[in-house]
């Protein structure tokens, strides 16, 4: 029996009690970023594989940072995750096989219509970042290791600024990005979000879309397994990990990626980018 975290023992003990029935052999433990779940993606993808194959699907929804050392606890069978370094360095380190693109969409800055900054409209994310610094206005950050907070760290830097953990004006929330921006939105403040989050989660009349369209703000999404010869006491499920991803990599899940949620917001939340 693999060793596990409270909190992947509570998402199995619930995903069991709902089934009343189901063995480790059947069973995915799938640890993503929350843009995949909050953006309604997985409960579309889920059940279409989970009919497909008679395997059960259960999701650890956390940041990438978050997600990623669930796969070093062996507490994952398959990670999917949207912070590129990070990714690297789990599979370097022997904890990740079978690394693989699925599809990518983009970061953008949000914050108050009243724009403290004068960012709107800017294509340039360094210079937006840089100006909402200077403004001292207020910035709302997840500061929990994801891949988004990567990425935000990432800005920074090409802003030509250390991140301002600790300024009156920078706060981490340390939650979730849907949470995160709720928090933005009362606050009336910035913040990095994915797009496919920002639109399923938020009134573009309360935290509208500020800057978008630089290349810097791309941001793809990989499959990775966890590598079984990391854990040769523990009873990964390597076979519905595979599985799992080639489904995601294969034509129907591709297809949905492609049109998904362009019928609630007019334009697909993530577009199809595989490697096979």
């Amino acid at each position: 029996m693999r060793r596990m975290t409270p909190v992947a023992i509570l998402v199995v003990l619930a995903a069991l009690i709902g089934v009343g029935c189901g063995g480790q052999d059947g069973r995915i433990i799938l640890a993503t970023t929350t843009s995949t779940q909050d953006s309604g993606l997985l409960d579309v993808l889920a059940p279409l594989f989970e009919e497909d194959t008679g395997y059960d699907v259960d999701v650890i929804a956390v940041g990438s940072g978050a997600a990623m050392q669930h796969g070093r606890d062996g507490n994952a069978d398959l990670l999917l995750v949207h912070s590129p370094a990070a990714e690297e360095q789990f599979v370097e380190e022997g904890y990740g096989v079978r690394r693989a693109r699925v599809m990518y969409n983009d970061f953008v800055l949000v914050g108050p219509s009243s724009d403290p900054a004068g960012v709107a409209g800017s294509t340039d994310i360094a210079s937006a970042m840089a100006a909402i610094a200077d403004s001292e206005s207020p910035f709302f950050s997840r500061g929990d290791d994801s891949g988004t907070h990567a990425k935000e760290r990432t800005l920074w830097a090409a802003a030509g600024l250390e991140t301002p953990v600790g300024a009156s004006w920078y706060a981490e929330t340390g939650q979730g990005m849907g949470a995160t921006l709720t928090i933005a939105g009362e606050s009336r403040g910035y913040a990095l979000t994915d797009r496919a989050t920002w639109l399923s989660n938020v009134d573009a009349a309360v935290l509208p879309l500020l800057v978008e369209g630089d290349e810097r703000l791309f941001n793809v999404y990989h499959v990775i397994v966890v590598d079984p010869a990391r854990f040769p006491d523990l009873d990964l499920n390597t076979e519905g990990a595979d599985a799992f991803r080639d489904f995601l990599l294969g034509e129907e899940a591709q297809s949905i990626i492609a049109t998904f949620g362009e019928d609630e917001f007019g334009q697909p939340l993530f577009v199809p980018y595989p490697d096979e």
